[in-house]
């Protein structure tokens, strides 16, 4: 028995036959040109072939992903239409005098260089989507296409790594799992992953017990996917098949269970009454939302949208996404977070400059203040998706009074101009914070007068409160997210805002932490947001409490 070692993608166990993905290989030569225009047109006519399939994969992700996962392959598309990509293609192949598929080659190689070499993790994973447009490009040219794989039954699909495309692409009625050498569980594969409820890993090369790897020796061998550990079992042994069969069972047992659950209040023994909402990165991710009868959305990460935009989305693109999250929700309350861009989630074209503790740094709010009409824009689409459902907006990296105070006055702006343009909101939008600093909970009194609600996020609190940077490998053996001072702080934080009338969840990690919920119903807690698929795991939770 083989055991490798990976990253998780995504939770759930699949066992089954290992399928190497093949793809055809394209050979790349040098050639020498007599005739550059020529060439550049040969390029250029491939484009416009690779644009249209594009499309095409746009329109079949759109059914089986949705629309958010689907503007991915909208990206690929702004990706091979942007200037410097094809000027660089285009200037290689006129001062050197070569063929189209060696400039292509070399493009692809410079600007997946570029990505590799960022420190942000989300950059990082560009780089796949840089080779992925231009192995499209290339293909154009080559005699074979890659669409002849096939899977005449349901195998775990091995591969040195996936492009969004392939993926895509690939039957998932006959995908139980895939596995690959390289990746992040950043890349847009891996999210395509996720979305598609398929139990990916990502094998980094490490293997546990022989010093062998991932490799096609390996096709057509029974192994085990252990999407919750991370670890892939080839060749598994009596002992561990049975065990692995065991947690099967135990999943769907759950599942099935959890199934009854829907519809049921999120009450205690005693009549203690709690809200479950959900946290979503997306508009894709609504669907999981409802399915696991989340009471509303506690937690929209807005800063998605322009993490997987090439420029800044416009008002009209986060209008979009923001309606169709309100009416898909039906009423339910939907909380956005506007932006939080910094620290760890890095956007080029904000060109934010380096910083040496970023998330101290110039990060979500502070951008938002400082950028006002960057601001304005996202609150306007915010103000007028709010038309169409129950929209609440709230403001990350909170410190002070005084920052509060400004929101208001910017958020009187918006409002005054929507109504010059005679454009509908809703003027009832409940306007909360973030807990998520020392310094806000120390004047979480004060600060309740000024908003609605709050929400504690718990992640960046327990980093600030314990000065432990939450990115760094070597402290995790320090790191203690059940810490008194914690725990007391988020404490501090509910007294206050009932004090002044005012409801307070949590959305950070530790809401969905089930050790907590007895303590966080103790505290009073009025809402916790947590990731679809915990809503029915804390629902009967509550129950049993």
């Amino acid at each position: 028995m083989v055991i490798l070692q990976g990253k998780s993608v995504f939770g759930g166990v699949a066992i089954g036959k290992i399928q190497f993905f093949k793809r055809d290989e394209i050979q790349i030569k040098r050639r020498h040109v007599d005739d550059p225009e020529a060439e550049i047109r040969r390029f250029r006519t491939a484009k416009e072939k690779a644009l249209s399939e594009l499309q095409q994969l746009y329109d079949k992700a759109l059914t089986d992903v949705g629309e958010a996962n689907a503007m991915i392959f909208e990206a690929h598309q702004l990706m091979l239409e942007d200037p410097d990509y094809n000027d660089s293609v285009e200037n290689i192949i006129n001062t050197q005098k070569v063929n189209a598929e060696y400039a292509i080659g070399v493009t692809s190689d410079n600007y997946a260089a570029i990505f590799e070499a960022m420190d942000d993790a989300y950059m990082q994973g560009r780089a796949a989507d840089v080779k992925d447009v231009s192995n499209r490009l290339l293909s154009q040219f080559a005699k074979k296409q890659n669409a002849s794989f096939e899977m005449t039954e349901q195998v775990i699909i091995a591969a040195d790594d996936l492009a969004p495309s392939e993926t895509v692409q690939l039957d998932k009625d006959k995908v139980l799992a895939f596995i690959t050498v390289e990746g992040s569980a950043n890349s847009h594969t891996a999210i395509l992953a996720r979305t598609m409820n398929i139990p990916a890993g990502v094998c980094i090369g490490a293997v546990i017990g022989i010093g062998d790897t991932l490799t096609p020796k390996y096709d057509g061998r029974l192994a085990i996917v252990d999407g919750q550990e991370g670890k892939i079992y080839i060749d598994p042994d009596e002992e561990i098949l049975v065990a692995m069969r065991k947690k099967q069972a135990v999943e769907q047992e759950q599942r099935e269970l959890l199934e009854t659950l829907k519809g049921k209040e999120n009450v205690t023994r005693s009549g203690q009454k709690i809200n479950l909402y959900a946290n979503i990165a997306n508009v894709s991710d609504v669907g999981a939302a409802l399915r696991n009868d989340a009471g509303g959305i506690g937690l929209f990460r807005s800063e998605f949208l322009y993490l997987e935009n090439e420029t800044y989305p416009t008002e009209e693109q986060q209008f979009a996404a923001y309606r169709q999250v309100a009416e898909m929700m039906a009423g339910k309350r939907v909380i956005i977070r506007t932006l939080d861009i910094g620290a760890d989630k890095q956007v080029g074209y904000f060109n934010l400059e380096k910083e040496d503790n970023p998330a101290m740094g110039f990060r979500a709010i502070r951008i938002c203040l400082t950028r006002p009409e960057l601001f304005k824009t996202q609150l306007r689409a915010i103000f007028r998706a709010s038309a169409y459902g129950q929209i609440a907006i709230m403001f990350p990296m909170i410190i002070s009074v005084s920052e509060v105070r400004r929101i208001k006055e910017i958020m009187d702006e918006v409002k005054t101009g929507l109504r010059a343009d005679g454009i509908a909101f809703s003027d009832q939008i409940e306007t909360g914070i973030m807990i998520e600093t020392p310094a806000a909970v120390m004047i979480s009194r004060e600060l309740a007068k000024e908003v609605d609600f709050f929400s504690v996020g718990t992640n960046d609190l327990t980093q600030y409160t314990l000065a432990i940077d939450r990115q760094n490998r070597n402290l995790d053996s320090f790191y203690d997210s059940h810490h008194p001072a914690v725990l007391s702080m988020i404490q501090m934080a509910a007294e206050n805002a009932h004090a002044e009338g005012k409801w307070i969840g949590i959305c950070g990690e530790l809401a969905a932490d089930l050790s907590l919920t007895e303590r966080f119903l103790q505290m009073n807690i009025d809402e916790l947001s947590v990731a679809p698929g915990m809503i029915l795991p804390l629902r009967k939770k509550i129950r049993e409490l």
